[in-house]
């Protein structure tokens, strides 16, 4: 029998079959002897096949192919990953830019690694009711306009207030999206919007490192209401975003505006770091490639190097 991975609790799944039946299942045999070396083998959006017990619970048998995941390094002295989700029509990273404020080499590191596994990204700017000053909203202004410019889509949201959700939802209609983002920038408030009387929980930020805390202990899908459906895919907050599978000439390649100007290099397996008569040190030099940008691109070529994730002896 198949059936749709709904909810990831780490010890058990969830699935929901063809026929709308919610089942608890464990895994059967060694998953991770097969590809990914990975810290979850099954993720939720997987399509599997089940046996099912007399005790009404089942056994994951096989995961049917996937036609795309998005993935992290699963921690800092780790080489093993995290699936976060899988068979996605698209993935949207909530981000904030006060209480708490999410960087933007985070930022940088998500939608490379969106663009790495072909899965469309949205950018979600949420509690803007709480840009107030001029030097805050100059802030909004110039990363929406720093996304835009590249192509991403950007949506300019107030969860609490509902500002701008109605524009989301129908982004969101008929897809399967994933949410992302750090720890309190809303995901869960955002959710509760989207689909009412979900009535998940949320906590407040940490006054005193202004931080969220983790409301979502694991990943779980959700069904959209209305007639054209979809769902979304809540994943517990992240605080940062390990790359991995990226080697230095091919980094370049997710980083849109990066991989347009180095096709005008000199050498065709420039890494844009010190090569001569490389287009893109001389468009970052002249303003055409802002400098955040290509400081996440450099924080993602030291993740390729090996030796960063080595564990100490």
């Amino acid at each position: 029998m198949e059936a749709l991975v709904i909810k990831n609790t780490g010890s058990w799944y969830v699935v929901r079959t063809d026929e709308g039946a919610e089942i608890d299942c464990k895994i059967k045999g060694n998953f991770r002897l097969k590809g990914i070396r990975s810290t979850n083998p099954i993720a939720v959006g997987d399509r599997v096949k089940i046996i099912e017990n007399e005790s009404g619970t089942a056994f994951i048998t096989d995961i049917l192919p996937r036609k795309n995941y998005i993935i992290r390094r699963a921690s800092n002295l780790s080489k093993e990953s995290h699936i976060l989700a899988s068979n996605l029509d698209q993935a949207l990273l909530i981000v904030t830019l006060a209480h708490p404020t999410t960087s933007l080499t985070f930022i940088d590191r998500f939608l490379a690694t969106a663009e790495a596994y072909r899965v469309p990204a949205i950018l979600v700017i949420n509690k803007i009711d709480l840009l107030e000053d001029e030097e805050d909203l100059e802030l909004l202004e110039a990363v929406r306009y720093l996304y835009d410019s590249i192509g991403y889509t950007v949506v300019e949201i107030s969860a609490k207030r509902g500002d701008g959700v109605d524009q989301l939802r129908s982004l969101l209609a008929g897809k399967t999206t994933l949410l992302s983002g750090n720890s309190g920038v809303g995901k869960t408030t955002l959710i509760n919007d989207l689909i009412p009387g979900l009535d998940l929980r949320t906590a407040a930020i940490s006054e005193v490192h202004d931080t969220g805390t983790h409301t979502t202990t694991f990943s779980e899908m959700f069904q959209l209401p209305g007639e054209e459906g979809g769902y979304l895919i809540d994943t517990p907050g992240v605080r940062g975003f390990g790359t991995i599978e990226m080697d230095e000439y091919e980094a370049s390649h997710f980083f849109p505006e990066i991989f347009k100007i180095g096709a005008d290099c000199r050498f065709n397996n420039c890494t844009h770091t010190h090569e001569p008569h490389c287009a893109v040190l001389e468009a970052l030099e002249n303003g055409l490639i802002a400098q955040s940008r290509y400081n996440s691109y450099l924080s993602i070529l030291e993740d390729a190097n090996p030796d960063k994730y080595r564990k100490p002896y």
